[in-house]
């Protein structure tokens, strides 16, 4: 799991930055509300998943095979793909809310082996509740120092759009050739993610309209959740160093 959702925004002439101040707190309002609304739904899904007899064979079949996790992958950059064009629709706000949707449940699917992977061997360990408090506090300050410094930071784009395209070909050569990415990788990912997310939000200040509270939200959320994977990996792999 490597991407973050790059939005396609149109540069016009009146950003949320240059927006009414009582549209502009409206907008910012709107956006991270349906954040959280996403993050629920992710969770409840999630939560729903886990309790399924069924779930320990979705998951050895997700990640039985050498193929079978690289196939998985294609089809959520896929599904990401027109989940992110969904929410920008220009005439539906119905299609805006169905591409988040969409996203949320291929989120839910693509966490799903590593949220049972926590919770079977490591029970009682707390890793998955470690994992959302510290991408909480991180998303937390992170936002507080885009918003409060408006800072544009549109020039990680370039920057963040290589370095996706490259950790995604260390995660596929990987699977090929069957070596460990290791922690140092992991902890990369989470500076990544960490950019990503200044990144998104400084775009939500700067390059949405004010109407575009569902697109907007849709690309924060992909960057919180990249967060959260890699840190509970991180976790997952620390711990089972140590055991």
């Amino acid at each position: 799991m490597t991407s973050y959702v790059e939005p396609t925004y149109r540069y016009l002439d009146e950003p949320a930055i240059r927006a009414v101040a009582s549209e502009r707190a409206t907008f910012i309002r709107r956006t991270y509300a349906h954040v959280a609304g996403a993050l629920g739904a992710l969770a409840i899904l999630d939560a729903i998943l886990l309790s399924l007899p069924v779930t320990q064979r979705l998951v050895e079949t997700m990640l039985t095979g050498r193929f079978t996790w690289l196939i998985v992958l294609g089809l959520f950059m896929a599904v990401s793909w027109v989940a992110e064009k969904w929410a920008r629709s220009e005439v539906s706000v119905g299609q805006q809310y169905l591409g988040l949707g969409l996203y949320v449940v291929a989120q839910a699917v693509i966490l799903l082996p590593l949220l049972y992977i926590a919770t079977t061997f490591f029970p009682g360990q707390n890793l998955i509740a470690t994992a959302g408090v510290v991408t909480g506090a991180v998303f937390a300050g992170l936002t507080g120092v885009v918003l409060l410094t408006r800072k544009d930071f549109s020039f990680l784009g370039g920057f963040l759009s290589v370095a996706s395209f490259a950790a995604l070909g260390i995660i596929v050569a990987s699977v090929l050739f069957g070596f460990s990415l290791g922690i140092f990788f992991m902890g990369a990912m989470v500076a990544f993610a960490g950019l990503a997310i200044v990144y998104q939000t400084s775009n939500i200040m700067h390059h949405y309209r004010t109407t575009q509270h569902v697109a907007a939200a849709l690309a924060l959320f992909a960057s919180v959740v990249l967060l959260f994977w890699y840190v509970l990996q991180l976790l997952i792999s620390l711990n089972s160093n140590r055991d």
